[in-house]
């Protein structure tokens, strides 16, 4: 079974963070966007699979992650 959750990455002064907003705690960082990706994807797995594993129930994914195009003028 896969699901989707949103992930939110931030460039810091010297590397990348990612959090998932719907997984309380579940985070990771990289010195790329690729890596950040690929170590989020890795956290969320982990995640889901210690949550399974102490009987906690998966939440379903309910954030939205959207781009808003405003005018900067």
């Amino acid at each position: 079974m896969s699901v989707r959750y949103a992930v939110v990455i931030e460039k810091s002064e010297n590397n990348y963070a990612a959090y998932v907003p719907d997984l309380d705690g579940c985070i990771a960082t990289g010195r790329t966007v690729e890596e950040t990706e690929r170590l989020i994807r890795e956290a969320i797995e982990l995640h889901l699979r210690a949550m399974k594993e102490i009987g906690e129930p998966i939440p379903a994914p309910t954030s939205l992650a959207r781009e808003v195009e405003v005018s900067a003028a």
